[in-house]
């Protein structure tokens, strides 16, 4: 991997402070950091530090290194401020950088699989409704995150659990029993998962009613919900299932596979994939059975009505049920047996992500909790990627009451925005209907994923379809067009030859974007160890920037040489596959033409 100008100045300071005062400086002394735009120059030593051992005023220990380390490195020239050595690299200095980067292979990326295996868990849906906004964050952030962690040289599994059983499954399937009438996705023209939705929303439209009604006869809301028909019908449902009763296991693999034929559909339009599919219907069983070993060896108890809980109290935390008084497990049940069966199948897992929501932040501790408690190590190895609620600019959405903002129906309205103002701005001319259908869809799904995406994932926050696509704001399309802006320069380059010594003195404006191209390794290693993309979106939203700066006032096709002319259209290329390669980890494509 390239060496940063950094470490190799900090290496520098090393040699020149030994020569100067005959002392070793340490690593923290020595304070390598990027200039602030006010003053000339890219790199900036902090002299404060070594004054101890240079036992002269700041000033004076500036020049003395500056001077010495001129003699060692491609310095043009050096300044001090006060206590900053600023130094202003010579511009053969950044076209042998130039070089070096744009003939790395895959610059900015680790050699594949040079680091341990990951598993990273995302989507894991249930199947009693079909993907919505919330479910795109999830989906976008955790694949992004596994491009990232990839290109930082880790072999990542990408993974999900589906939610297939369940109450909120049966209920369902008992409103499907009640109401379908034999409906099916072909005769509704609806996908399977919205099929299968509609009448979970159904369900608890009627359950509501009964509840009503009972309240209104004196029953408390609790004993009413708890009482009403249809939710016992929906437990008895449950029992029945885990009891392999034949006729209500056929229905639920029948409703199961109208919904995982929706979701195939939605994930081929995101253009996510898994590598490995894990379902709660097979590993629910294995936590049972774990959980009854574990009543047996002292670690959870059994309550006076038959439920088994785990006492964690001495923990900090309360007493967490494991199985409830009839015998059927629970989510924490169904995410102990997948944990195990996991590090089972790949015991040379380093690390196992899961990417599931803030609203999950208890849950996920106690599990990692009852792993330790069980006695598998690994269970320090368990990450939860957690992860801020979106909301609309109309407020938060409700999978009960049919409010929330379907996955399917977004994607659609984001292509068809992309559309509506590409069409507008006209400047598509020469391009097939089927080529415009294609950038539409980059450009509005890519726009849905950088909007989602820029935000920490730790963050709340709030979508606006409207200011995502905006193409001069801070999104999507405005990178792209970036992108697209810098294929336009290279379709009308001729015969590129970077000279390696150009016969200009760099501007502000290449050295700032050759900075900015340094800080890309840097970036992606950042991003992968705090499993964040935002950092990744954010930094190719300010090179895009630069560069826009850069294109605003430096000519390229009409510099005054030829040499020159080459060197700032192969600068621009290598901007160019950066924001390509750097995009493609956020899960987004980048036109070539806008």
């Amino acid at each position: 991997m390239m060496i940063h100008p950094q470490k190799v100045i900090q290496e520098a300071v090393h040699e020149t402070i030994k020569e100067l005062f005959d002392q070793e400086a340490t690593d923290s002394q020595i304070q390598i950091q990027p200039t602030r735009k006010e003053f000339e120059g890219e790199f900036t030593v902090v002299v404060f530090p070594l004054l101890k051992i240079s036992k002269n005023a700041p000033e004076k220990t500036g020049q003395l290194i500056g001077e010495k380390l001129k003699d060692q490195l491609p310095i043009d020239d050096f300044s001090v401020v006060k206590g900053f050595l600023n130094l202003k690299m010579k511009t053969s200095f950044w076209v042998d950088h130039l070089k070096l980067t744009y003939d790395a292979d895959s610059y900015g990326f680790s050699p594949p699989n040079s680091k341990p295996l990951v598993m990273v868990e995302y989507s894991s849906p249930n199947t009693n409704k079909p993907l919505h906004l919330g479910h795109l964050r999830n989906i976008f952030l955790g694949h992004s995150v596994s491009e990232i962690l990839k290109a930082y040289g880790h072999e990542v599994k990408r993974v999900q659990i589906i939610n297939d059983r369940g109450i909120h499954i049966c209920k369902s399937m008992v409103a499907y029993q009640r109401f379908g009438q034999g409906e099916t996705p072909e005769s509704s023209g609806l996908k399977g998962d919205h099929l299968i939705g509609k009448y979970y929303v159904l369900f608890n439209q009627e359950l509501k009613k009964q509840v009503n009604q009972m309240v209104e006869k004196g029953s408390s809301a609790d004993d009413a919900e708890a009482q009403a028909p249809l939710m016992q019908e929906a437990r008895e449902t449950l029992k029945r299932w885990e009891n392999r009763d034949s006729e209500v296991y056929a229905l639920w693999e029948k409703l199961n596979g109208w919904v995982y034929k929706g979701f195939d559909q939605t994930y081929k339009t995101m253009g996510v994939h898994f590598d490995k599919l894990y379902f709660e219907s097979d590993t629910w069983s294995i936590g049972k059975e774990k959980a009854i070993k574990a009543l047996d060896d002292g670690v959870f108890f059994k309550k006076d009505d038959g439920s088994v809980w785990v006492d964690l109290s001495e923990d900090g935390l309360d007493e967490k049920l494991i199985l409830r008084k009839d015998g059927t497990a629970v989510y924490m049940t169904q995410d102990i047996g997948t944990a195990i069966i996991r590090y089972e199948e790949f015991p040379e897992l380093s690390k196992m992500v899961y990417t599931v929501g803030n609203e999950q932040e208890y849950h996920f501790k106690v599990l990692f909790l009852i792993l330790e408690k069980l006695g598998y190590e690994w269970a320090k190895d368990c990450h939860h990627l957690s992860y801020g609620m979106v909301e609309l600019p109309e407020g938060k959405m409700k999978s009960r009451e049919g409010t929330v903002v379907d996955a399917d129906d977004l994607m659609n309205e984001m292509v068809a925005n992309a559309e509506s103002i590409t069409t507008e701005l006209g400047k598509l001319d020469g391009l097939e209907s089927s080529e415009k259908e294609e950038l539409y869809t980059e450009i509005g799904l890519g726009a849905l994923k950088y909007f989602l995406l820029r935000v920490d994932p730790r963050k709340n926050m709030l979508f606006d379809p409207k200011e995502s696509i905006d193409f001069n704001g801070h999104t999507g399309p405005f990178i792209q067009y970036a992108h697209a802006r810098i294929q336009s320069l290279l379709r009308n380059a001729e015969n590129v030859v970077l000279d390696a010594h150009p016969h200009h003195d760099l501007s502000a404006y290449e050295r700032n974007l050759h900075m900015k191209i340094l800080d890309f390794p840097e970036v992606i290693q950042h991003s992968a160890e705090e499993y964040n993309p935002a950092l990744l979106a954010n930094y190719l939203y300010e090179l895009a920037k630069e560069f826009g700066s850069f294109y605003q006032n430096v000519p390229v096709l009409k510099a005054d040489t030829q040499s020159q002319k080459d060197y700032r259209i192969l600068l621009s290329a290598q901007v160019g596959r950066i924001i390509k390669s750097g995009m493609g980890l956020l899960g987004i494509q980048v036109p070539d033409r806008m």
